[in-house]
């Protein structure tokens, strides 16, 4: 077999890493929830929960990834006794089936941005018929779309870590930055920002225990860092021995929380400079639209009232969102790709397009059942089996990993971990804390506990 990749540098890592957690999860689907769930309300739940739960669990998945130094199963299974390694092999097939799954539908989405982002530019060169037909809803558009997607993801993750996975990254992630950013300061410029503002920034406390706002933001921050499906215990694998993990995992916490908040600055304003364009942004109950209405329905609407500019301003948009898809797509697919390459002994090209060719056929079922399939696997995947897997992972860290070797993995990058704060309070915290806040979560969501 030849030999195993590593991400080259510190920065590799936070880069690749980030642009997982730095995703369509960010800059389409926090937005989005953030309109559908209060504002401000559900930003402050949604950073809270990331530095209560989703940071401690990143942390598991790493720590559990460099010590094994192989895919999520047998990752699992090296930390094991023989009492627990059903249960290993049980949570890591769990994580890989997840990982699919969330791609199987996140191509999807992806397939559109790119045909969104050629329709500006065909608007560009005149050609409107072929510009109405990539955006609109149509079967072909999203099987070609769709399809198209696979093959870029696909051709990267084949071409290995250094060569593929951490060479995109370090190119992706500044461009996505750089264009957030451009996009921030055009629409601040806008009129209506000001109360986009104020409505993304001003939480309403009333609704914090919201039960429906509370599972929401507990999916969306385990979504958004690619946790509770083993990608960051893959990645993690890929690390130097050398390295700080925890100051590696704050780093792209830090990062995701970052690029989800610039994110919501973009949108949130966006949408309310398009209600003062004259465009609809509330629907027939009063609630601001969310769903795929608002990426492709209210903002293509803003950006048309825009004149010029809005194709400019357009294209530059969808460029960027494809950028994030493509940056955590990658990681995705690595998951049970990692797991063919080392588990059964094929290649990596060979696994990368077996895999990535099963996982589009899994796509190409949604696009047939859209209706009835599409919302459902979002919701089995993010809402409820991400965070469950992620209770198994502090399971995993916290119970069956002995804390001996745990500390000697964490000292080969920080010698003097067992005097660290981190290390006074994290392993207890994921041990016990962890599961128990998600559990309780899950039970106020459905009704059976009332905090």
């Amino acid at each position: 077999m030849a030999a195993r990749g590593e991400f080259s540098s510190r920065m590799a890592f936070v880069l690749a890493a980030s642009g997982s957690a730095i995703g369509l999860g960010n800059i389409w689907g926090f937005p989005i929830k953030v309109a559908s769930n209060g504002g401000g309300a559900f930003v402050f739940t949604y950073v809270v929960l990331t530095f209560l739960l989703a940071y401690p669990i990143l942390m598991a998945e790493l720590i559990i990834g460099r010590h094994a130094k192989s895919d999520t199963v047998t990752s699992l299974v090296k930390i094991s006794g023989s009492s627990t390694k059903p249960l290993a092999f049980l949570t890591g097939y769990w994580g890989i089936l997840t990982a699919s799954l969330i791609l199987s539908f996140y191509a999807i989405v992806a397939g559109w941005m790119i045909a969104f982002g050629l329709g500006s530019a065909a608007e560009l060169l005149g050609m409107n018929e072929f510009k109405e037909w990539l955006t609109s809803f149509s079967l072909y558009r999203n099987l070609i779309f769709v399809s198209l997607f696979y093959i870029l993801t696909i051709g990267i993750v084949a071409n290995g870590v250094a060569s593929g996975i951490e060479k995109w990254s370090t190119r992706l992630m500044p461009m996505l930055i750089v264009l957030i950013l451009a996009l921030i300061a055009y629409i601040s410029t806008q009129n209506g920002a000001a109360e986009g503002w104020r409505v993304y920034l001003q939480p309403d406390f009333s609704r914090i225990l919201n039960p429906d706002l509370l599972i929401s933001a507990l999916g969306q921050a385990f979504f958004s860092l690619s946790l509770g499906v083993g990608t960051m215990m893959v990645y993690g694998s890929y690390i130097s021995k050398s390295e700080n993990l925890p100051k590696l995992g704050a780093t792209v916490a830090l990062m995701d929380i970052g690029i989800a908040f610039m994110a919501g600055l973009l949108v949130i304003p966006a949408m309310y400079v398009a209600q003062a364009n004259g465009v609809t942004i509330y629907n027939e109950a009063g609630a601001l639209i969310d769903s795929d209405g608002l990426i492709f329905t209210v903002l293509p609407a803003l950006f048309k009232t825009m004149g010029f500019a809005g194709i400019i301003v357009s294209l530059l948009f969808f460029t960027l969102m494809t950028i994030a898809a493509v940056t955590s797509s990658i990681s995705m697919l690595e998951v049970p790709v990692s797991h063919a390459q080392e588990s059964h002994g094929m290649s990596r090209k060979s696994a990368s397009w077996a895999v990535g060719t099963a996982i589009l056929a899994t796509s190409i079922i949604i696009v047939f059942n859209f209706g009835t399939l599409f919302g459902l696997v979002i919701d089995l995947t993010t809402k409820y089996s991400e965070p469950l897997i992620g209770i198994l992972f502090c399971i995993f860290a916290g119970w069956v990993w002995q804390r001996d070797s745990m500390l000697k993995e964490l000292e080969q990058g920080s010698p003097d971990m067992q005097n660290t704060l981190f290390w006074k309070i994290w392993p207890t915290y994921v041990k016990v804390v962890c599961p128990v806040i998600v559990l309780a979560v899950f039970m106020h969501s459905f009704g059976l506990l009332n905090f």
